[in-house]
């Protein structure tokens, strides 16, 4: 009898083995994909290498084109934001594996999981639309940069004051307590699981939807930008500052778009 508890633990370190290496794979798998250029015609590293000023013929946009696009920022948002969002999806699989004793706690892991990267398809989906935009209207290069210092700007001071807004912070608080967020929102059975999925992904929504609407400043598929994010990301949630670190990114943001607008002022005054 003394053996079946050995057994159990034995079982529950296995499937916590399973969960946590797919999760690196899946990352893993991302990156390395972002790295290549995510179906794009040069390789991330590439555009990283080439002068922000860099000319280079616009793209064409059309149904085949958008739907790249999408599945570029959607494996992107994979690469960025399923780091920060493992704590929660660890923590899920062993409560899982307690509640649902007779089903491997992967597949309702796999599923919360998905429930959560469906939100970040739908902020892939308008930012693949605000990319559309802005670039149809020359606000935006082919490199997938700001082309005028005053919308730089305004995305800058846009991303520093959500950092400090009450809801960013009501958001981070449920990214950053997983053990909170599931005993407020536990759902039973596999729609339970999708739901939980998804609406812990609204909160992340919340929290860093700001943040990733810097890559239009920096450059969609700039390594140093995309990596930086989600560094910055995974730092907020889980630190014991991150509330404070959220705090001071938000007002260097803030600061480096005022003078941003101060030096695009200085030279059109320069030019009268």
């Amino acid at each position: 009898m003394k053996l079946l508890p050995s057994m159990l633990e034995k079982v529950l370190h296995r499937d916590r083995v399973i969960v946590g290496a797919g999760l690196l794979s899946v990352i893993a798998l991302s990156w390395f994909w972002v790295a290549l250029g995510a179906g794009m015609d040069m390789s991330a590293v590439e555009v990283t290498r080439m002068p922000r000023d860099m000319v280079m013929t616009p793209a064409i946009w059309t149904a085949g084109y958008a739907a790249l696009m999408l599945l570029m920022w959607f494996v992107m948002m994979v690469a960025m934001m399923l780091p920060s969002a493992t704590p929660m999806l660890l923590i899920f699989a062993r409560v899982s594996q307690r509640e649902r004793a007779a089903e491997r706690p992967w597949v309702s892991t796999g599923i919360f999981a998905s429930g959560y990267l469906a939100a970040w398809a739908c902020f892939s989906a308008g930012a693949v639309a605000m990319q559309w935009g802005l670039e149809e209207s020359g606000l935006l290069s082919a490199m997938m940069v700001t082309t005028t210092a005053w919308l730089g700007a305004a995305i800058l001071i846009a991303a520093g004051l959500w950092q400090f807004s009450p809801i960013k912070h009501a958001c981070l608080r449920q990214c950053r307590s997983p053990v909170s967020f599931l005993a407020a929102h536990w759902r039973v059975g596999r729609g339970g699981a999708f739901r939980m999925g998804l609406t812990h992904g609204a909160y992340c929504l919340g929290c860093c939807s700001f943040l990733m609407a810097l890559l239009f400043f920096g450059g969609v598929m700039n390594l140093w930008w995309v990596g930086g994010l989600a560094a910055l990301v995974l730092l907020e949630k889980t630190l014991p500052i991150g509330h404070w670190l959220a705090y001071a990114v938000g007002g260097a943001l803030v600061v480096w778009g005022v003078c941003l607008v101060a030096s695009a002022s200085k030279h059109v005054f320069d030019l009268l």
